[in-house]
């Protein structure tokens, strides 16, 4: 029995179903009042269950052989700091507990390539540099970085663990959509009529949830594997969308000083609920930072092999067209 954290989130779902093709049974844990409507047509076993309450996650672990954790709280916007340790940190460190207790066979941690120590410009991210809260930029990045280190921990107490660490996922079945899957609608939309000159790393959500499971079957107890994609800027990301749509938009280019007092603004307005940005303070710190992320590990130990970003965003925009997310 394979069971999914977080299994209704775009991640998740992705995962459950490629557990599925592979005639896995699956069990996925959901929160009270979670419609996990990314879940309705997929033949699995639902337990409602919450990261924070540890002997609820007993209870859905009991007899399986793998626990996926993906769930958590991913967010660019100020003000969730507390609920993020509770879920990223005190969640993990529940999951842990539950598996030692249950005596589950390995568990499989979802990290992040921000959980990971920058590197200086030039250099390559790789699993060389280490987890450290005190050294990584962002709420969710120390976060995730306290989790991973609570993981490792927990492996010298005998838990069977494996840290899978993904770059920005995109791809199909976003349900919600997610923060990258809502900047491909908006530019689709032609709602997106700036951008800042940057990029970051992004890889399709069906590689990474391939690599977990490559993670699961062949990796080392102990050892981070990134599961990263390919460097694209944002420019080139809305070029893309352009030519798929069949619409070419020009597009301002905003200096980052004024992207940056602006998202100062919007995050204020959306706080206020007057509405949301579409770049935040710490979006744009992830555009302006070190997008270079090797997968070399993964690709070697795992036989993880990405593809071209271009498809991804190709695959992206036809699921929302044919589940009518866009016109």
């Amino acid at each position: 029995m394979k069971v999914v954290t977080g299994a209704s989130g775009h991640l998740g779902n992705v995962l459950v179903r490629e557990l599925l093709t592979r005639q896995e049974k699956v069990r996925v844990v959901i929160l009270p009042n979670d419609p996990a409507s990314s879940l309705a047509d997929l033949d699995v076993e639902k337990v409602v269950a919450d990261v924070r309450n540890v002997e609820s996650l007993k209870l859905a672990f009991q007899n399986a052989d793998t626990v996926f954790h993906l769930a958590g709280i991913v967010s660019v916007m100020p003000g969730q700091r507390d609920l993020m340790h509770q879920v990223n940190v005190g969640g993990t460190a529940n999951v842990i507990e539950a598996c030692l207790s249950q005596e589950v066979r390995r568990l499989v941690h979802t990290s992040s390539v921000h959980a990971l120590v920058e590197p200086p410009a030039g250099v390559a991210l790789s699993e060389a540099y280490p987890f450290d809260p005190e050294r990584v930029y962002g709420d969710y990045g120390k976060t995730k970085a306290q989790a991973s280190l609570a993981v490792l921990a927990a492996v010298n107490r005998g838990l069977d663990a494996v840290i899978a660490c993904p770059s920005g996922i995109i791809g199909p079945y976003d349900f919600e959509p997610s923060i990258v899957g809502r900047l491909l609608y908006n530019a689709a939309r032609g709602k997106l009529g700036a951008y800042v000159r940057g990029g970051y790393d992004f890889v399709d959500v069906r590689d990474v949830a391939q690599g977990l499971i490559a993670a699961c079957n062949q990796g080392r107890t102990g050892e981070t594997y990134i599961l990263s994609g390919e460097y694209v800027t944002i420019r080139e990301v809305t070029q893309i969308v352009d030519s798929l749509v069949g619409k070419q938009r020009v597009r301002l280019c905003v200096p980052f000083p004024l992207a940056l007092f602006a998202s100062r603004i919007a995050e204020r307005m959306q706080l206020l609920g007057s509405g949301g940005a579409h770049f935040t303070q710490q979006s744009l710190y992830v555009l302006q930072s070190n997008g270079l992320i090797s997968h070399a590990r993964a690709s070697n130990e795992l036989g993880y092999q990405p593809r071209p970003i271009q498809e991804s965003i190709r695959a992206t925009i036809e699921w929302f067209r044919a589940v009518g997310i866009l016109a």
